[in-house]
């Protein structure tokens, strides 16, 4: 009896063990790869993340309003600061669940496959998404972030080592970037078409961009990296027509400031930055907003921090849409440009980290900024020309954060970045505002965060300051 019961028991296991194995046959997705293709990875994450930088929740609804390039002109909320523990979840939630994770499978399929090229350009892209992430929120998850079978709730890492962690990423990334005629070509790229001597510019300028965030914390350790591109002979990017840019295409893959405008009216230019460019004649004015629908037709912009009723009074066929040129569906999302660059290395010689000119350097990157749209000759030598513009050695923070502020306009979150670093161009609040008369210099940590990962969360609130618009983060010394 004993025996005819096993029996029945190893028949039983047999079954179960077939049925097992024969719905997970059933289950198998014939259409889908056992095994992901780096491709296919590398250019989801290059789009998804280029379109949260340049959309809407980071970009036209907190970062621009922050910095004054845009304001609203309907729903005026967020424009005074009105926000919630879920008005931020986006860039959270697709620099993790997406980007990021998409990017570690590439670094890991690019070792796999003996493909260093795949493996280097995953850790530039990786390491500006980190960077996106840290100077928004501060303190973040680095070191455990997107292993998700290892580190169901991360830790968060302190701002400062997330920093020196993305430039030894983008160090390691230019070591292994192989831009030999003979080496693994890659696929997917829609920043740079597979060129990798591109890449491992658009790595460096990612160091140099780090460097000096850090500068006036870690000297120090700025002028080193700085000193370690020139060390390896590396260059920056040094064209425009090199900038490290997504070119979008027509609908439904259009710029995502396109299809916002497709659908919705809420965003108008910034009364403050229409201001400063009548009032340097800046020819960058009629590219960078619409005049107005009614006559006398002219360029209007919306003081930030409207109410919604001093913004109707206003009127939407009396105020400055962005230019035609953001609104084309085909505008690129620029993630790092040539002036950019340029001025970054005006700052770096400006803080003797370097032996090139400063002013010079200066001059260049907003020659660059007018070239990036087309515009050249008589109009920006008139500008060089005047006193407002002339650059100032005894305060070069102020020269280079308000024109850096200028040619950054539309790329909210690195605008934001830099003004909170350099200070300039010194922005007021309106009284509308719920913060006492502060702009924001943070992103407040998800809802999320604190049900799903709290301890890890409370740690990191513990370290940096209350889960705050207003709590500076380490970065941001004055």
């Amino acid at each position: 009896m004993k025996n005819k019961k096993l029996y029945i028991l190893a028949i039983l296991a047999i079954a179960f063990a077939s049925c097992n194995k024969e719905l997970d046959e059933v289950n198998i997705n014939p259409n889908a790869p056992e095994i992901p293709s780096p491709d296919y990875l590398l250019t989801g994450a290059i789009k998804n993340t280029s379109d949260t930088y340049w959309g809407t929740t980071n970009n036209l609804n907190s970062s621009l309003l922050f910095v004054q390039h845009w304001a609203k002109v309907q729903y005026t909320e967020e424009d005074r600061f009105i926000y919630s523990n879920s008005s931020f979840t986006a860039l959270w939630a697709t620099g993790y669940a997406q980007s990021i994770a998409g990017l570690n499978k590439v670094i890991e399929l690019g070792d796999a496959q003996a493909n260093p090229n795949y493996k280097g350009v995953a850790l530039v892209l990786r390491s500006w998404v980190f960077l996106l992430l840290t100077d928004a929120y501060g303190d973040i998850p680095y070191t455990q972030a997107g292993k998700i079978k290892q580190f169901v709730t991360p830790v968060y890492d302190k701002q400062r080592d997330v920093y020196f962690n993305i430039l030894n990423d983008l160090k390691s990334a230019q070591s292994v970037l192989n831009a030999t005629s003979g080496a693994p070509k890659i696929s997917g790229d829609i920043l740079y078409g597979g060129n990798i001597t591109h890449w491992k510019e658009f790595a460096n300028s990612l160091r140099l961009r780090i460097a000096l965030r850090i500068a006036d914390k870690e000297p120090a350790k700025s002028k080193a990296v700085i000193d370690e591109i020139n060390a390896e002979g590396g260059s920056y990017i040094n064209s425009n027509v090199f900038n490290a840019k997504l070119v979008y295409q027509a609908s439904p893959q259009q710029n995502p400031v396109a299809a916002s405008f497709e659908t919705r009216n809420d965003y108008r230019i910034s009364k403050t930055i229409v201001d400063k460019l009548i009032g340097l004649n800046d020819p960058r004015l009629p590219v960078y907003a619409s005049k107005t629908e009614n006559a006398p037709q002219g360029y209007v912009g919306i003081p930030n921090g409207s109410t919604n009723s001093e913004a109707s009074a206003i009127g939407l066929a009396n105020s400055s849409k962005p230019g035609a040129y953001f609104l084309n569906p085909l505008a690129p999302a620029v993630i790092i440009s040539y002036a950019e660059v340029l001025f970054d290395r005006a700052e770096a010689a400006a803080r003797g980290f370097t032996s090139e000119n400063a002013a010079d350097l200066y001059k260049q990157a907003i020659i660059a900024s007018f070239n990036q749209y087309g515009i050249t000759g008589s109009p920006v030598d008139a500008y060089l020309n005047q006193a407002a513009v002339q650059y100032d050695a005894g305060n070069y923070k102020k020269s280079i954060g308000e024109q850096k502020w200028i040619a950054l306009f539309g790329q909210g979150l690195e605008a934001w970045a830099e003004q909170r670093r350099l200070d300039y161009p010194q922005l007021t609040a309106s009284v509308n505002t719920v913060l006492n008369g502060k702009i924001p210099v943070r992103f407040i940590y998800p809802g999320t965060e604190q049900s799903l990962n709290g301890q890890n969360y409370k740690n990191a609130v513990s370290n940096q300051g209350p889960d705050l618009l207003t709590t500076k983060l380490w970065f941001d010394a004055f």
